[in-house]
């Protein structure tokens, strides 16, 4: 028989947060060791579990959940979800132009398959969500990463956002809060994203599944509430602020003139068509999460867990010599720097495995994000405060003895 060839479709796309290094430490955790995982932002593994009230309502309502949705999702959670965005200011979003998803990963390819067409060009910051790369290639079009700037908070350098825009550019994809920096964006970062989407007529996707984790004095602001004359795509869901990524809620509000919109909602409305429905139990959970007492502020306030466990890992990992990293202004991850001068990696995969192998501790590394050099790395604040100091310790003792090693070629060398 001969042997299934893979589509082609797949030869540029990549998902290395689940890929070899993952692989790795499972095959070694399978031989009996523990691994420290510092890589993945799934919270119910490390106790932030979902508030009891809303696991209570969707048990509650499973009986009539049973059977198919709406394609677009059950009345209820849309009307939620809009009345959510009309209290933030949003008041062109009505109920029809909610699509709800199993969770934003879905609605992220949903929306680029109706959008896209080969070779189209989407901008898309680096570091990202490797999804949204990924998701772009497997619709025919080509991702161009803009650079964010490190040495600014990590907001996005609006210049190189603009020196990318061709005459095949169709988008422009947000991160905000942003994965895996950190990142919160203020008012005048995102205006200058509209101003760009105006004048080259593109379409903004905006990214905002982190919108409640935030710390210290940091805002969120829907990037639609800048752009309320341009097509917008807000993406967000239950996962992070609600701790129950495993539901898979999520949805997608379309904001903007609607004659621009409308050929391609209907194209939007079809691929909802065709995959029947999102998973019906976790839309009854959508209308207990927005309303009502908001227990992630609990977790982000001086004290919270969140908060403490952020300041931690960043005042650890920057008391490392060579490493230095920028303070997370919202969500659940890390961007350190090592110092190319002190850490001349030149294979980030490789330094991840190393450490993986050597320390038994589980990091993701940076160019997984799309950044473009091999010094950086995601650090997961989601585990204890114990295993955050027991991860930056291994962390130190790897490097340390990597320092070493390093003078000691060095001196050899020099004679």
């Amino acid at each position: 028989m001969r042997p299934m060839q893979h589509s082609s479709k797949l030869q540029n796309v990549r998902y290395e947060l689940r890929g070899p290094i993952l692989h790795a430490a499972k095959k070694m955790e399978a031989a009996g060791h523990r691994i420290l995982r510092m890589n993945l932002g799934d919270p119910a593994p490390f106790g932030l579990e979902a508030p009891e009230s809303i696991v209570v309502d969707m048990i509650h309502h499973l009986r009539e959940a049973q059977g198919y949705s709406d394609s677009k999702g059950i009345f209820s959670a849309r009307t939620a979800i809009s009345q959510y965005y009309q209290t933030r200011g949003l008041m062109q979003i009505g109920v029809e132009d909610i699509f709800l998803g199993n969770g934003v990963s879905e609605l992220i390819s949903m929306t680029l398959q109706a959008f896209l067409e080969n070779g189209d060009q989407v901008l898309i910051p680096a570091p990202d969500y490797p999804l949204w790369t990924a998701s772009v290639t497997l619709s025919g079009g080509e991702p161009v990463h803009y650079l964010c700037d490190e040495e600014n908070h990590w907001w996005p350098d609006m210049a190189d956002v603009a020196a990318k825009i061709t005459d095949r550019t169709r988008a422009i994809v947000i991160i905000n809060p942003n994965n895996p920096t950190g990142a919160v964006y203020p008012r005048h970062i995102l205006e200058q994203f509209a101003e760009l989407a105006r004048s080259h007529d593109l379409v903004l996707f905006s990214d905002e599944i982190y919108e409640k984790i935030l710390y210290e004095d940091a805002v969120h602001i829907h990037t639609a509430s800048v752009a309320g004359d341009l097509p917008v795509l807000t993406f967000s869901g239950l996962s992070k602020a609600y701790r129950m990524p495993g539901y898979r809620a999520g949805w997608v509000a379309i904001s903007g003139p609607r004659m621009a919109t409308a050929d391609y909602r209907e194209s939007l409305e079809l691929l909802a068509s065709l995959r029947l429905c999102a998973n019906v139990p976790a839309q009854h959970a959508i209308q207990t999460s927005l309303g009502g007492y908001q227990s992630i502020e609990d977790l982000v306030k001086p004290g919270g867990r969140l908060r403490e466990q952020r300041d931690l890992a960043c005042r650890l990992l920057n008391e490392i010599p060579g490493v230095s990293c920028v303070p997370a202004a919202g969500a659940m991850y890390l961007f350190p720097r090592l110092d190319p001068e002190v850490y001349p990696f030149t294979d980030d995969e490789q330094f991840v495995l190393d450490l993986l192998e050597d320390q038994k501790i589980l990091i993701s590394h940076g160019t997984a994000f799309h950044w473009p050099a091999p010094d950086h790395f995601r650090f997961v604040i989601l585990p204890s405060t114990d295993d955050i100091e027991e991860a930056v310790r291994r962390i130190a003792a790897f490097l340390g003895v990597y320092r070493k090693k390093a003078a000691a070629i060095a001196a050899a060398g020099s004679k």
